[in-house]
């Protein structure tokens, strides 16, 4: 596993074998990132990253300059992993062990990216739950982003707040967005009539 790009562009990071993750391949991270880098300037976000893991894409957040970076996971090797890679790094990176589900429901702040990318295998019903928590809940900054990864079998493009999706091989990025009032108020008066 390596960081792509940013700071510590290159640097390899070895996570233990017997974590029980799915890293996001540097193909995929390559292409997110690609298109994050048109949207955002990097070094002003507040980054939550769910279901973390090894914590692969909450390095490429610190890499690039983001300031914090939240990473969220529920098995404790990967919280300790994360905790030293950030450690070596110097990373301005909060790792914390908690359901994720829990830790939506309970947590107070907002992020101008939140990214999650749950085990593959998950039931639909919890893919639809992490996406109307963080709605719910107003996790998202006004002009935030909120990207799920997932296999090209789920789709969640009936969500609520659904930008867009992009496939990459077997995996795909799905888009969130805040739907804001000006843009709806056409669709609104074509439903009255």
């Amino acid at each position: 596993m390596r960081i792509i790009s940013g700071k510590y562009k290159g640097r390899r990071i070895s996570p233990p074998k017997n974590l029980p993750v799915r890293p996001t391949t540097d193909m995929c991270k390559e292409a997110l990132f690609n298109i994050l880098n048109n949207n955002f300037n990097f070094s002003e976000l507040r980054v939550l990253d769910l279901f973390a893991g090894t914590g692969s894409i909450s390095y490429e957040f610190a890499s690039r300059g983001c300031t914090p970076v939240t990473s969220v996971d529920g098995d404790m090797g990967c919280i300790n992993f994360i905790r030293k890679t950030t450690k070596e790094f110097d990373f301005d990176i909060t790792p914390i062990k908690s359901d994720v589900f829990a830790f939506l429901e309970k947590n107070k702040a907002s992020y101008d990216i939140i990214f999650a990318d749950p085990p593959y295998g998950m039931d639909l019903k919890d893919f639809e739950k992490i996406i109307l928590l963080v709605f719910e809940k107003e996790l998202l900054e006004d002009d935030g982003m909120m990207i799920i990864e997932h296999s090209k079998r789920t789709k969640l493009d009936h969500m609520e707040n659904y930008s867009y999706d992009k496939g990459y091989g077997g995996s795909v990025f799905t888009f969130f967005e805040l739907e804001h009032d000006e843009e709806e108020t056409s669709g609104d008066d074509e439903m009255e009539s």
